[in-house]
């Protein structure tokens, strides 16, 4: 019986599966109608996963699906990063020649990263959005191809997963949003211990909503039986099936081997352990097989025909026919390119590696290194360098593996494949020492664009400290911010025996960026250390970049003159230096410290100037800045509408270079330009793109930011609070910047103001205060002055918040004075935050109000004017003489505006004065003699007046219940018609209206209104 068991030990029937092959077909079909689908197919070795996704496969591709399928290899950091997704991406260029290469087109160098028949990818630039930027234009790639056709995109083996592979994976599942494309990636559920690497990748797709986890079990008896009967081609023996079951536990793929066993007299009996059982086959294979069979476990997933030749050393008759007994007994399989073999199953692989002894393993990685090195074309291009890396290292060599890993982390830092390169820089400062020092003498450069060996000559061999500052550099883009913090903390240490303050410079830098990133502070110190240590050298690229550097932090926590002096040292030093990059940072910052210090005009040339080098250049991580900074600085001195046709441009730029951070800090500014400018829905969908397009939290943070702004400004209380809790999660309290701890306490502050909580309101105010609003951070002081003067004014005469009220408007009134007012759009936020001020103390008048209105009038801000006209109307209608008709004028004005906007409250704010006023809003309509009773036009019943009078006075319903001798149940009656009479949604909001609108003048024998 061998024969033909041999060759149908793989069930030529597909067996069970019918559930999870339905969920994989609708998830198909969903793909199918445009909406992107993942899942996750988990399962032990050998349950069957490969032939589901074969099963699979076959039915997708019968529907007309395009099916890419690519696999993680077992040699981790040794084998090519992105290995899965750079095979999948070949299959599918394959598979649609024309739509892949329209859909790569523009973008061929960076994607060459990925898969190298796509052209040269050159040096490309390594910073800190390298990776992400390499991962958006894969997702874009994909999206393009699969809209067309649906894409089955498949990745095996997850749970060998290379780091990028992994990183990569979560980029897709979690941005993908439109195309017809199915992300489907397999792995070992019994692989993943606690501490396996793929682990956090598994609990973070576990959170996404969009990802679905398929866990496939073991075989039933019945389904063991049909297995074992389509391996025979005749019904087994009940007693042979409940031995098999037994022994296998339903496992598949040990179903098979246990069936073969039979056959061959082999017994099934418990005593034999199933690893045995593996080995039994390869221990039955001719001499010059099994030697075969040693030699292909040691060399990878698959590997090529003429390595295997090279390394077996054998005739290639004796060879052929070995790999023919291999492969006949199914512990081999021929690749599915037909240019190599590879194990049948993964589990036999592994038992026949770990059955080697470890001289043995040396031994063969030796050799094949050695055949390597006499023969490059052995193996494809791209995988020559980490394999051969891999070689030496498990040979035990480190004369050789020293310059072979260094070699294969150049090979992963070019692939923006960080955590690989790091992993490879790791291994090579462990053979450090063990390398003779000959050969250390005469190793390449190894330094990337941004180490440029601060601690030595560029051209000259690596020393141990340019290692670590690579590898720092390759943690840091990589997000392996805890291990590169280490390196810097241990070669610090060596320069602490070896003193050289630039290269200590640099690396105190870095530890800047990765305490910043990591969010255990704001970086300052370390970032002082540097300058320390440079100060008093010649000019250097690094002692341009700390000073760069150091003005750009001061830009942000707190700009002031030695910013300014920074940032001018840094413009000087790196066109001395000849560092391109860092001058054009340097005259960034530097253009709008110029801005924010109140010259408009030459800051802002610089940046359009810096903007123009950059594209001019071909500077995309400048431009890029340029692009988000220049519209935030025309914003700030009240040029929206300058700013967002520039913000437009740079949004396409950031696609095109796959920059999505930079591209949500600009859906963020447009946001922020719409809002101002009136376009509420334009702005809205802005700050949703924000949220979504970037991958860091603070961009992101930014979009909730102006979400909750615009909840407010709708009356949407509750989503504001929601939106304003994601922004605070996503800002971090570790590194407060003014330019967003301001903001999130202007729309905190007023958020509280209108749900009535005025001690919260306040608290918000008084911790801005004492954090301080330093030089250039006017643009975001003033909001925050004006807000908290207008909840101050709208709750002047309520009771609860006459404690402290002076003490706070006049430290209100201190810090007005303060702030810079050199450009219109804050000369009016300076007179409307002074009237607020007047209102607060109940002294404004139509003389106060006058220049408000003169000031925004000039300024392209519908919203903020409207909110003027109400207050100047009001202010009309509170005094003597005949100005009804003006302030007509203007309500009507402001409500057209706010119907327009969809701003509620200020529609509200407007009806409530039209109807206290007996004015009608309707155009064309007489205004109407003022009504003796304000509380009437209100429309509240006498019974509502006593209680909205008892409200506004701080009484809870028990309290009111008792003076009015009603139930508190009436009560909660009464408090919610007026609630909506008043069409505000909470007493604090209630009360607060009846105290603006003066309806309840304070009484003294009432001590609760009279604030006692």
């Amino acid at each position: 019986m061998l024969g033909p068991v041999e060759t149908r030990s793989v069930s030529p029937v597909f067996v069970g599966r019918t559930q999870e092959l339905a969920v994989l077909n609708e998830a198909l079909a969903r793909a199918a109608a445009g909406e992107p689908q993942a899942l996750l197919l988990a399962g032990e070795a050998g349950v069957g996963k490969t032939r589901l996704v074969e099963e699979f496969g076959a039915a997708a591709g019968r529907r007309g699906a395009i099916v890419a399928v690519g696999g993680c290899v077992e040699i981790g950091a040794d084998g090519l990063p992105f290995a899965p997704f750079s095979a999948a991406l070949r299959a599918l260029r394959d598979a649609r020649p024309a739509q892949f290469a329209a859909a790569a087109a523009g973008q061929e160098e960076e994607l060459a990263r990925l898969l190298p028949e796509l052209g040269d990818s050159g040096a490309g630039r390594h910073d800190e959005q390298g990776m992400a930027r390499l991962f958006e234009l894969t997702a874009r790639l994909l999206e393009r191809v699969a809209a067309t056709d649906t894409v089955a995109l498949v990745l095996e083996d997850l749970h060998w997963a290379d780091a990028s592979t992994r990183h990569l994976l979560a980029y897709l599942v979690r941005t993908l949003r439109t195309g017809r494309l199915l992300v489907l990636a397999t792995y070992r559920s019994d692989d993943i211990h606690r501490r396996h690497p793929l682990r956090p990748l598994l609990a973070e797709l576990d959170r996404l909503r969009t990802v679905h986890r398929l866990e496939l079990p073991r075989f039933t008896r019945e389904e063991a039986a049909r297995q074992l009967a389509g391996i025979l081609a005749a019904e087994p023996d009940p007693a042979q099936v409940d031995a098999v079951f037994a022994r296998s536990d339903g496992n598949a793929f040990f179903i098979e081997e246990l069936a073969v066993a039979a056959c061959e007299g082999r017994r099934t009996g418990l005593t034999d352990s199933l690893r045995d059982l593996l080995l039994v086959r390869v221990e039955a294979l001719p001499e010059l097989a099994r030697r075969i069979v040693r030699i292909v476990a040691e060399g990878g997933s698959t590997v090529e025909y003429r390595l295997i030749a090279a390394v077996a050393g054998l005739p290639e008759d004796d060879l052929i026919e070995a790999l023919r007994a291999a492969v006949g007994a199914n512990i081999l399989t021929p690749a599915p390119d037909g240019d190599g073999y590879r194990f049948r199953h993964s589990l036999v692989r592994e038992a026949v590696a770990d059955d080697l002894l470890p001289g043995e393993r040396s031994r063969l990685n030796r050799r094949y290194a050695e055949a390597l090195e006499a023969d490059p074309a052995l193996v494809p291009a791209d995988a020559r360098v980490p394999r051969l890396a891999g070689y030496w290292y498990h040979a035990h060599d480190p004369a050789k593996a020293l310059p072979a890993v260094l070699d294969a982390s150049v090979v992963a830092r070019h692939r923006h494949a960080y955590t690989e390169q790091l992993r490879l820089l790791e291994r090579a400062m462990e053979l450090w020492d063990s390398a003779p020092e000959e050969v250390r003498a005469g190793l390449r450069p190894v330094t990337g664009a941004e180490a440029c060996a601060p601690c030595g000559d560029t051209g000259a061999p690596p020393r141990l400290l340019d290692l670590m500052a690579e590898a720092a550099v390759a943690g840091r883009f990589g997000g392996e911010r805890e291990r590169a913090l280490a390196i810097t903390k241990r070669a610090l240490r060596l320069l602490e025996d070896e003193p050289d303050p630039l290269c200590a410079a640099w690396f105190w830098m870095q530890r800047s960026r990765l305490v910043q990133a990591l969010a255990r502070g704001d970086g300052r110190r370390e970032l002082a250390t540097a300058q320390d240590l440079v100060r008093g050298l010649p000019p250097s690229e690094v002692h341009a970049e700390v000073l760069a550097l150091a003005a750009n932090w001061s830009m942000l926590h707190r700009p002031g003159p030695e910013a300014f002096a920074a940032a001018e040292q840094a413009v000087q030093y790196a066109r001395m230096v000849g560092a391109r990059d860092i001058e054009l940072h340097a005259r960034l910052t530097l253009g709008g410290l110029l801005v924010d210090a109140g010259e408009h005009k030459a800051g802002l040339t610089q940046m359009r100037q810096v903007l123009t080098n950059t594209l001019a250049e071909g500077v995309p991580h400048v431009a890029d800045r340029a692009y988000v900074n220049l519209p935030s600085e025309l914003m700030s001195v009240g040029r929206d509408r300058e700013a967002v046709p520039l913000l437009r441009e740079g949004i396409a730029f950031a696609r095109r270079h796959g920059l999505p951070d930079s591209e949500a800090w600009m859906w963020g500014n447009l946001s922020d330009a719409l809002y101002s400018l009136g376009q509420w829905p334009a702005a809205a969908e802005a700050a949703a793109q924000a949220t979504r397009a970037g991958h860091g939290a603070k961009p992101r943070g930014a979009g909730a930011l102006k979400l909750a702004q615009l909840a407010l400004a709708r009356g949407d209380l509750a989503e504001a609070a929601r939106q304003l809790s994601a922004a605070r999660a996503r800002y971090g309290a570790d590194d407060p910047m003014p330019q967003q701890s301001l903001p999130l306490a202007r729309v905190a502050l007023a958020t509280a103001a209108a749900q009535g909580r005025i001690a919260d309101a306040r608290a918000e105010l008084l911790r801005a205060l004492d954090a301080g609003l330093p030089p250039g951070t006017h643009r975001y002081g003033w909001p925050l002055l004006l807000a908290a003067a207008t909840a101050e004014a709208d709750t002047r005469a309520l009771p609860a918040a006459q404690q402290g009220r002076a003490e706070l408007l006049g430290r209100l009134t201190a810090t007005v004075r303060t702030l810079t007012t050199g450009a219109p759009v804050w000369a009016a936020y300076e007179h409307w935050t002074r009237a607020e001020l007047c209102r607060a103390e109940g002294r404004d008048t139509a003389e106060t109000w006058a220049p408000v209105i003169a000031a925004f009038e000039c300024l392209d801000r519908p919203y903020d004017l409207a909110r003027v006209r109400l207050r100047l109307a009001g202010a009309l209608l509170g005094e003597d003489g005949d100005e009804r008709d003006r302030a007509l004028e203007l309500l009507r004005l402001a409500s057209a505006v706010a119907d327009h906007l969809g701003a509620r409250p200020l529609a509200a704010a407007v009806a409530r004065l039209a109807r206290r006023a007996r004015l009608d809003l309707a155009p064309g309509a007489a205004p109407e003699p003022v009504p003796a009773d304000p509380v009437a036009a209100l429309g509240l019943t006498t019974r509502e007046r006593e209680v909205l009078r008892l409200v506004a006075a701080g009484r809870t319903n028990r309290q009111i219940a008792e003076e009015l001798f009603i139930s508190p149940k009436t009560v909660s009656v009464h408090v919610s018609n007026i609630l909506a009479k008043l069409g505000v949604s909470s007493r604090g909001e209630a009360a607060a209206l009846a105290h603006r609108l003066g309806l309840f003048p304070a009484r003294a024998q009432d001590p609760v209104a009279a604030g006692q």
